[in-house]
């Protein structure tokens, strides 16, 4: 197989970044990993030597560039059909895919009052109605997953899938900001921040140093 390359930005903050480097960790497969510091002076002209779209993440495998989160998932999930990144039942990877759309392009207010600092703790920002129902939202997404497929493992469809992959800069920010959750929600934090690709990801994140 070609060599896989994905271009990342910094762990501690590039949520977009987690979700396609989780997603591909989780294939199994060997890729070379290329970072690219964001919030500084040359990011833009960095990230453009491998991204036509001026962000990223990037997925690069052979002659073919994948420059999107979600395409980046769904194109490992052909690639690698083995490693089951959405759910076997037509159904249930319906729903799998309708709520990793929604997080892909929804809650506008979490992602500004609550952005992703792995290593920070800070407080809990006041609740604007806003911010309100998009927590709301997400937990009630959660809870109505794992209500249906808790038995068959500990994530959203039981066992891991892109949905996972696209609420996991979520369960961070949650933890980073002292979210008060219900119990269903906080086990499901708990697994995802348990799983040995996320703690990688983490641990790499809270090592990490921002060169001068």
């Amino acid at each position: 197989m070609e060599n896989l390359e994905l271009v990342i930005g910094d762990k501690n903050i590039s949520s977009w970044s987690l979700r396609s480097w989780l997603a591909l960790k989780m294939t199994g497969a060997s890729f070379t990993e290329r970072q690219v510091w964001l919030r500084r002076e040359n990011t833009k002209a960095e990230i453009v030597k491998w991204s036509p779209s001026g962000k990223v993440p990037l997925l690069r495998h052979g002659s073919v560039a994948i420059w999107e989160s979600l395409a980046i998932c769904e194109y490992l999930a052909e690639l690698f059909p083995s490693a089951r990144l959405w759910p076997e039942s037509r159904k249930t990877r319906a729903v799998a895919r309708a709520v990793s759309h929604e997080m892909h392009a929804g809650f506008t207010a979490l992602r500004q009052s609550l952005p992703m600092d792995i290593k920070g703790r800070h407080p809990t920002p006041a609740l604007t109605p806003e911010l309100d129902r998009d927590i709301s939202r997400i937990t009630e997404i959660w809870t109505r997953c794992r209500g249906l497929h808790g038995a068959e493992g500990p994530f959203l469809f039981g066992t891991f899938t892109i949905a996972d992959a696209m609420f996991a800069p979520v369960t961070t920010r949650f933890t980073t900001y002292g979210v008060a959750l219900d119990a269903v929600s906080a086990d499901y934090v708990a697994a995802v921040a348990a799983l040995p690709a996320m703690a990688e990801w983490t641990a790499a994140a809270a090592d990490e140093v921002t060169p001068a």
